[in-house]
Order: C-alpha cells, then sequence, then structure tokens
C-alpha cells in the first residue's frame, strides 16, 4: 500500500502511528508531537497568534478570529500540494482545537493535481473516538490492525471499569479545562472521570465544554479538582494556577482543604481524542481511586498541587 497521509490533527497522527503505519504519514500539523519521531515531518498548518499568550489572551483572539470568519489556524496549501497525499484527516469537531474541515477542504479545492481522501473526525464521546479508530484502520486497509487495538483499548478500559464495579464512593470531580475565562471539560471527560469512579460537576457528557461562574464551582463543593487546560503541558498550567487560588472562596473548598487538587497534562491526554484518551482514563483512576489504581502517571502526566 502506497498511501500518503497528511495528519493536521494530533489525535489522528497518533491514530495513525498506533495502526502502525507511521511510516506513510508525509505530513503534519504544528501540534502533532506525538510520538517524538513524527516532528520530523514536514509542517502543513500554522497557529494564526503567537504563543506564549496568556489564557485571558488567547480566549479574547480566538473569540476575535472566529468572530470575523477567519480560522484559527491556516492550511500551507503549497506545502500540501508538493506533499501529494491520497488521505488528509482533520476535524470537525472544534474551531479552536486544530485545523477545521472548512479550512482542509478550501485549501485543497481545485489545488491537488490528484484526489485526496478527506477523513474528517468529530468525537463527542469515548464511543465516538473508537469508531473514529476503526474508521480510519478501515479506510487505510488495516481493519486487523484497527481491531487489535480495539480490543486492547477495550481491554484496559473494562479492568477500570471491573475494578470499580462494586464501590459506590464516588467523589465529585471538576475538570477545569480553561482558566480565565473559566470552562470545565466537556464532550468525552465526563465520561472518562465516570468510568474512573468519579462524578462529573456542571459538565455533560457528549456535549461541549461549558463556560462557567467560579461561584458555581464553588457553590458544589467538588471533592477533587483537577486542572486540565486545553493544550496546556502541567508546567504551563504552572504558570497561571495563581489565576485559580486568587479567586474568592478557593482556600475554604472541599478539595483544596483536602489536599485534592491536582495539575494534569491537559495537551497530552485529554485534549486529543485518540488511543491515549485510555492513558487519561487510567491517569484519573490513580487520581480519583488512588487505592486501587497505580499506573505509574505521576509526575509525568498527573502531579499533586500542593498549596
Amino acid at each position: 500500500m502506497h498511501t500518503k497521509i497528511v495528519s493536521l490533527l494530533p489525535a489522528a497522527t497518533e491514530i495513525v502511528c498506533a495502526l502502525g503505519l507511521e511510516d506513510k504519514l508525509v505530513g503534519r500539523s504544528h501540534e502533532c508531537d506525538f510520538p517524538e519521531s513524527v516532528k520530523q515531518l514536514p509542517v502543513c498548518s500554522e497557529a494564526n497568534f503567537p504563543d506564549n499568550l496568556s489564557s485571558a489572551v488567547i480566549d479574547a483572539k480566538v473569540k476575535e478570529i472566529l468572530a470575523d470568519a477567519l480560522s484559527v489556524y491556516t492550511v500551507n496549501r503549497d506545502q500540501i500540494k508538493q506533499l501529494a497525499p491520497d488521505v488528509v484527516i482533520t476535524q470537525a469537531q472544534c474551531e479552536v482545537c486544530a485545523v477545521s474541515l472548512n479550512e482542509v477542504e478550501k485549501a485543497l479545492e481545485n489545488y491537488l493535481d490528484k484526489q485526496a481522501r478527506i477523513i474528517s473526525l468529530q468525537p463527542n464521546c469515548l464511543d465516538d473516538i473508537f469508531n473514529d479508530i476503526a474508521t480510519i484502520a478501515n479506510v487505510l486497509n488495516v481493519s486487523g490492525a484497527g481491531n487489535a487495538l480495539l480490543e486492547e483499548l477495550h481491554q484496559r478500559v473494562d479492568i477500570i471499569r471491573h475494578k470499580l464495579k462494586f464501590s459506590e464512593n464516588k467523589p465529585t470531580v471538576a475538570c477545569i479545562e480553561w482558566l480565565e475565562p473559566l470552562m470545565l471539560s466537556g464532550n468525552w471527560v465526563p465520561e472518562l472521570v465516570g468510568i474512573a469512579g468519579g462524578i462529573s460537576i456542571l459538565a455533560e457528557p457528549g456535549k461541549h465544554s461549558p463556560y462557567v461562574e467560579w461561584d458555581d464551582i464553588r457553590l458544589q463543593g467538588p471533592e477533587i479538582l483537577i486542572v486540565m487546560p486545553c493544550g496546556f503541558p502541567i508546567e504551563r498550567t504552572l504558570k497561571e494556577i495563581d489565576l485559580l487560588l486568587r479567586l474568592p472562596g478557593f482556600g475554604e473548598m472541599k478539595a483544596v482543604k483536602n489536599n485534592h487538587v491536582y495539575i494534569a497534562d491537559g495537551n497530552q491526554y485529554f485534549n486529543r481524542p485518540g488511543p491515549r484518551t485510555v492513558d487519561a482514563i487510567e491517569i484519573l483512576a490513580e487520581i480519583i481511586n488512588p487505592k486501587q489504581f497505580i499506573f505509574g502517571y505521576e509526575g509525568e502526566g498527573w502531579i499533586r498541587f500542593d498549596l
């Protein structure tokens, strides 16, 4: 099979590699960075605003760009034309998370010298993520590898479900997806929290991440607080954690008083709907049920934030 693949979505890049097809990748997005070896591939997109802006400025800029009907990301059409892919993978899930379907279609329209197949992913829940893996495997003619990968992922989820089958203690959990303005993690994250033995507050499974008022979180009194900003590694979140610490009544919250405040790597584990979504469930299981689960993610995938 000589299929040449351009992936404009970090999760899709991970899926392609997990299916054993890394050697078919010829281009990637500016955000694709796992596995490490994909970083050598040509970059086919770029962000339309600089790195290292504060959360509040990023939010404002994204809203401003989207209000003008411009894309948050730019596709490098010349680069994609030069690579001449047979398959381009993108998403229609979130205008902010990665290059959108609309942007890719515009970039490829009457531009490539041959017809490229566009696969657009739009996952809202865990089953959607698994279905996307199956879809990509089928399109790329490796359905056997897809079935094997999915079987392994399902087994790992089932181990956690089985261990917690009779657990009655289900702590309330607030997963913070953005610090300023405050957002809670929606889409698949509330479902992952449920599998790991918790109850996600103020965010519904399968629905987009909601903006929330601090008072609403405070009044819910979550027993566990996990900070996992979209696209941020732990070090980046630590630079802005003061935004949370300064909020009125923060020190009086149950989670804070009981030392149950955690920072997780949102970028690598929670915002990428691919194989490592199961790693995210294991991370949540370690945090929510530390007596039952030690998978070894502490220090790399998450840390306890000591106040």
